[in-house]
Parts: C-alpha cells; sequence; structure tokens
C-alpha cells in the first residue's frame, strides 16, 4: 500500500492506484459482475481518511463512490476515487439507550452479535453478510420489517462528509436527515449510523419448502396470497422460487431441484398455530420452522455467503396480482429454457406502510416482487423487464436496495414529490454532482 506525502494530493492516506499491490483485492466485493477501475482507492480507517478523499476528489473534479462489502451494484468510479470502508467495523452497544453505533464498514452479523447479549436485536436483512450502513440508506426491508419498519425509520442519528468535505452530525430536525435516509450515497459519505435496537431475544422463524416439481408453483404462491390475509401485522414473510444446480456441496434436498419456499419471521408466542396451513399447500420437501434464538436468525433465509455475479430488479405492488405472477414464474422456470433464475414475492404493509421522516418510498405497497439471475448483464435486462412486465398494471414502483444492475433504467425509484424534494437538497448540498451514485435516480421519471 502506497502512503502519499504530497500536500497536493492525498497525505499521510493510505492510497492504491491501479498496479499497486493490492489494488484489484480492495476493489473485490461480494457482487463480482462489475469490475470498477477508479484511479485512486482510498482505504479509510477512519471519518477523517474520508474528509480528505472527499476534499481531494472535490479540488480535482472527479467522481467519488464508497464501498464496505460490495453486495449492491456500485457507482460511476472509472477513474474517479473509491473510498473503501471495510477497516471502519467498530460495534458500539447502549443498552439503557437501545442504541448501537456503527460505523460504515459493519456488517450486520457484527450488529446482530453484539446486540444479542443485551436481549435486542437491529432491524438487519436476511444475510448477515450485507453492510449495515448501505443497507439502511436505502430503506432496509428487513425479516422483522412488518412488525418495527423499516431499518431506516430507527436510525437516531448520521455522521456524514457532504461534498464541500465538512463532516456533518446529522440528527432528525434537518432535512438531510430525511434525504440520506432513502437515497443515501447520492449526499455523501456516511461513516457512522446511530441505529434504535428493539427489545427482541427469539423469533419463531424459518421456511416451509415444496419441490416445484410436484406442486405447481403458481398454486403455492396463490395459497400464499391468501394466507397473508389472515396472518397479524408482526408476521413478516415472503415466497420464494429457486432452481438449484445439482453440485455436490449442496444438502441432498437441494440438489438439482426447484424449491418452492415460504419464509418467515415473527416474534409472537403462536407461531405454531399460524403457520400450519402452510404445510397443508402439498407434500412437504423440507420444514425448518422452530424457535430460535434472534442470533440463528440469518437461517431464516440461508442466503448463499459465496461472492458471485448476479442481478435483478423489483416491483413493488398495490396487490399481488396472481395471472401476472403467474406468468412471472412461467417465464423464470427451469424448463423456460433460459439462465437460472430466483423469484420472490415479500409480503409488506403492517409497520412498513407507517409514514416516517425520511425519503423511504411506495409505503402503500402490499407486496414487492423480485427477479434475480446469474446471467450476463445485457441478458439480465432482458429477463427482469420480460418477467416483471405481466405485473406492470398493479406496479406503484421500485425499491432502491433491490435495483441491482441488470439495467440502466431508473424510473420508479421515487414518486414525483419525493423526487424533486430530492433534486432541491442536491442542489444544495452537491451541485457539482461529486457523488453521482444515485443522482440520476433523483431526477429520472416515476414511472416504470
Amino acid at each position: 500500500m502506497n502512503f502519499v506525502d504530497n500536500t497536493t494530493d492525498l497525505p499521510g492516506l493510505p492510497v492504491l492506484r491501479p498496479g499497486d499491490p493490492g489494488y484489484d483485492e480492495r476493489l473485490t466485493g461480494f457482487q463480482t459482475g462489475f469490475a470498477p477501475r477508479p484511479g485512486v482507492v482510498v482505504a479509510a480507517s477512519g471519518a477523517q481518511d474520508v474528509v480528505a478523499a472527499v476534499r481531494y476528489a472535490a479540488r480535482a473534479d472527479l467522481p467519488v463512490d464508497v464501498q464496505a462489502t460490495g453486495h449492491g451494484r456500485p457507482g460511476p468510479a472509472e477513474g474517479g476515487v473509491l473510498i473503501t470502508t471495510r477497516d471502519m467495523d467498530t460495534v458500539r452497544v447502549d443498552p439503557g439507550a437501545r442504541t448501537v453505533r456503527v460505523e460504515a464498514g459493519v456488517r450486520w452479523g457484527q450488529v446482530v452479535a453484539a446486540a444479542e447479549q443485551y436481549g435486542l436485536a437491529p432491524l438487519n436483512g436476511s444475510s448477515p453478510g450485507v453492510g449495515a450502513v448501505s443497507y439502511t440508506l436505502g430503506g432496509g426491508l428487513g425479516i422483522l420489517g412488518r412488525e418495527f419498519g423499516y431499518a431506516a425509520d430507527h436510525v437516531r442519528s448520521l455522521d456524514v462528509v457532504t461534498a464541500d468535505g465538512r463532516l456533518r452530525h446529522v440528527t432528525p430536525d434537518a432535512e438531510l436527515y430525511w434525504a440520506l435516509l432513502g437515497a443515501g450515497h447520492a449526499f455523501g459519505v456516511v461513516t457512522a449510523l446511530e441505529i434504535g435496537l428493539v427489545p427482541v431475544t427469539r423469533l419463531y422463524g424459518g421456511a416451509v419448502s415444496f419441490d416445484g416439481r410436484e406442486v405447481e408453483p403458481a398454486a403455492v404462491l396463490r395459497a400464499y396470497e391468501e394466507w397473508t390475509r389472515t396472518v397479524p401485522d408482526g408476521l413478516t414473510s415472503s415466497f420464494a422460487a429457486v432452481p438449484y444446480p445439482d453440485t455436490p456441496g449442496l444438502p441432498p434436498h437441494l440438489r438439482g431441484r426447484y424449491v418452492i419456499s415460504v419464509h418467515v419471521a415473527y416474534t409472537g408466542a403462536d407461531g405454531e398455530r399460524i403457520t400450519a396451513p402452510l404445510r397443508e399447500i402439498g407434500p412437504v420437501l423440507a420444514d425448518s420452522l422452530r424457535v430460535m434464538p434472534y442470533g440463528e436468525s440469518h437461517t431464516v433465509h440461508s442466503d448463499p455467503d459465496v461472492p458471485h455475479a448476479y442481478y435483478g430488479d423489483n416491483a413493488v405492488l398495490s396487490e399481488l396480482d396472481l395471472t401476472g405472477a403467474a406468468e412471472l414464474l412461467s417465464c423464470t422456470a427451469p424448463d423456460a429454457g433460459g439462465p437460472m433464475c430466483v423469484v420472490s414475492v415479500a409480503h409488506l404493509g403492517g409497520a412498513l406502510a407507517r409514514p416516517a421522516p425520511n425519503a423511504v418510498p411506495h409505503r402503500d405497497g402490499r407486496f414487492m416482487a423480485r427477479v434475480l439471475t446469474v446471467a450476463d448483464r445485457g441478458t439480465a435486462s432482458r429477463i427482469t423487464d420480460r418477467a416483471l412486465a405481466p405485473l406492470a398494471p398493479v406496479t406503484l414502483g421500485r425499491s432502491l436496495n433491490f435495483v441491482l444492475g441488470a439495467g440502466e433504467r431508473t424510473e420508479g425509484l421515487y414518486d414525483s414529490r419525493t423526487r424533486e424534494r430530492l433534486a432541491g437538497l442536491k442542489s444544495q448540498y452537491d451541485p457539482a454532482s461529486l457523488f453521482r451514485r444515485n443522482y440520476p435516480l433523483i431526477t429520472a421519471g416515476t414511472t416504470r
């Protein structure tokens, strides 16, 4: 690693340039489908490193992007400055205040482990390897979302370096607070969050799975949609259709199967009774529903932890059009002849529908459909567009956290009122568009 001591460059900072040992390793994240080539990589170890990197980029008129774990879509850092925050990984729990302070490189698994010893839990997502900060800035649709809302709804304060090179402590009384929680990376580099925790120590969760060649996937989805009408607001669930390859590393009951599952997370005491109808849908391939300590919450979805290339898109829906959803499943099924696709349908509503002082949009959505594929990027765009098209009549928009590089379409990410307010704040805090990752998302139209 080079330490640049030229006062006109990046004095004393850990800097990597193309060709330097460690440059390629610093660019490696969970998402391997993109190969950004920034002109400068700053391996930040603290907020002041971020301040210096942003001031340098502003002087040189270079775009800035930031990467922690690399699960999402990278921004336009070609030839610019990429700030990596993986070394900023401090987690500090205040059990009395029921809060946790997390730095920009922290992963959710760290937060869950730190909070669990105090009988508390964060509003984390399904994968323990996802970065806590970027997830929250995009809204944060977690496994307990219907009970507690979005992770963004529980943020107490943020520390952010804005385009003028200032480190600001932002609280709910500031308009910048509203904008960061919903459009985060467009407004600066968030170096730390203070987040409220919830008093949860255990949950009833897991999945009931079926063989997609023994039961009709669309019939399972129809039964699932009917079941969601009966559940309490505190129960969060989703449907998934996953074709597994026939590889030795997988459990025998998954190898080579098209697995249709319903995933559940619930803190109530009557989970067994509420979920009993799921087992009556058809012959059960696997059933992992159980009472578990919150530290095992990642097993509800058991997301893959091996880095790979993937692309995807989503649609937030006013209702679940079962005819359109059946078409989605048909064109993404293993026998459709295309590349491997994963389809999921998340049940929204409950606390996710409550208003909050942030820019997270589409809170009136009742479901969200997602399509992921391992096809190449161009093919992925065609697949996701075709798969989600039958749901267009009931589509309200799209969720920023699940736009995963399948295409460059930016419509639908914000309603017009939110977009206009964001654009005004963008002009105020970053008039030169130093942080370019989400700027087009703020100015684009809203319809699919």
